[in-house]
């Protein structure tokens, strides 16, 4: 029984470690987006921890990962946009007036 609370235990913290991540750096925009791939990573592991354990089909974990790997890809085109047009991604430096 320790074990599994254990199993649910650090799906959980690794959560609040990339909420904490998410919300306290916002400096770059690349930070931001690797703490938004760590929640992501987090989630699925606490799916799959859950699915596991309920004794369920993990078809809709691997369309969960698809849709992960697909807004991943999303965050590096943006990243790549914002580095061509600005010249670097610090929050700082984007001017919302600036088309």
């Amino acid at each position: 029984m320790v074990i599994l609370s254990v199993y649910y235990f650090l799906p959980v913290l690794s959560l609040l470690c990339g909420l904490w991540a998410f919300i306290s750096v916002r400096k770059h925009l690349l930070n931001t987006l690797l703490s938004l791939e760590y929640i992501m990573l987090s989630i699925f592991w606490f799916m799959t921890v859950m699915i596991v354990n309920l004794g369920g089909d993990s078809f809709f974990v691997l369309f969960f990962l698809t849709l992960a790997a697909c807004e991943g890809a999303l965050g590096l085109a943006l990243l790549v946009s914002v580095v061509r047009t600005h010249g670097n991604d610090n929050f700082s430096s984007f001017n919302v007036l600036q088309c």
